[in-house]
């Protein structure tokens, strides 16, 4: 009798153990929003005093640097499309251009990267014949490979492409490969005693397990893909589909330092808004899965 009451008193610690793992507390919205925010605008505030104060200087005036006051000016008119007067391409239409290629390249890269990654994952003999080569490949620069995309393709979509996809492909493979590596072998032998088949054990314990990883690769490879696409349009002009690479190149040659700048923040923010979408994803894997504090 006695030990059943301790048995129960043991019972009741545990659920109150469970109540208190899974209690959440909610912060205020305004108060989340100003707790995301405020590191970044102080960051974003340091970065434009420290860069006013070099202009101030003085410092490569003859090249036409300058404060973020006349940048801040250019940016804006870009957006609101300064040359459409001239008949020449808006900045909107090379956006397009730029994020429609960026898009289909990782789509196809997140396609033949998670279909690679599960084949080596899976077989010994592949992962030790080419395991090491698509690391190799992960580490190598993608601009290495313009001059043999040129020459395979000439001067086309076709060569841009294939430098995003040999860009971005191993970061892909390899994060699921390490996905698949560092599921717990218990998860694994508990799915078969239950009856999971292979294709069930994949989709039902594997793959959750490998997600964050996963989810990391797919981050890295769009990062990777994101350069090797702005350094292909830099090299690679194609008649009537303007470019932010060709912009970038354009106002090189017009030393319109101004006007550079302006697309190079265009070029970042584009970069960090895709990092936020991969960041709210990933987060709200992590509090799913309770590694992560509730917002």
């Amino acid at each position: 009798m006695a030990l059943d009451v301790e048995d129960d008193l043991r019972v009741q610690e545990l659920r109150g153990l469970d109540q208190l793992d899974t209690f959440e507390t909610r912060r205020p919205l305004g108060r989340r929003v100003w707790d995301a925010a405020w590191p970044k605008l102080a960051a974003l505030a340091l970065a434009l005093a420290g860069w006013q104060a070099l202009a101030a200087t003085g410092w490569k005036a003859e090249a036409g640097f300058s404060g973020p006051g006349p940048v801040a000016e250019e940016l804006w008119a870009t957006l609101t499309n300064k040359y459409a007067d001239n008949g020449l391409p808006t900045i909107w239409e090379a956006i397009r251009v730029t994020m429609t290629r960026g898009i289909v390249g990782f789509l196809l890269a997140t396609v033949v990267g998670l279909l690679l990654g599960v084949a080596v994952s899976q077989s010994r003999v592949l992962r030790a014949a080419i395991g090491s080569l698509i690391t190799g490949l992960q580490t190598m620069p993608s601009i290495a490979w313009f001059p043999l995309a040129l020459l395979l393709f000439g001067i086309d979509e076709s060569a841009i492409l294939f430098v995003i996809l040999i860009g971005s492909v191993p970061s892909i493979a390899n994060g699921v490969i390490s996905g698949v590596d560092y599921v717990p072998p218990l998860l694994v032998r508990a799915g078969r005693n239950l009856g999971a088949g292979r294709v069930d054990l994949y989709r039902h314990v594997i793959v959750p397990a490998a997600l964050p990883s996963i989810v990391s690769g797919l981050k890295q490879g769009w990062a990777f893909s994101w350069r090797s696409l702005l350094a292909g349009e830099l090299l690679v002009a194609i008649a009537n589909r303007p470019s932010l690479g060709q912009f970038l190149q354009a106002s090189r040659e017009t030393q319109d330092t101004n006007y550079m700048i302006a697309l190079m923040i265009i070029i970042l923010a584009i970069g960090i808004l895709v990092d936020v979408v991969f960041n709210a994803f990933d987060n709200r894997l992590r509090r799913r899965r309770g590694v992560s504090p509730q917002p």
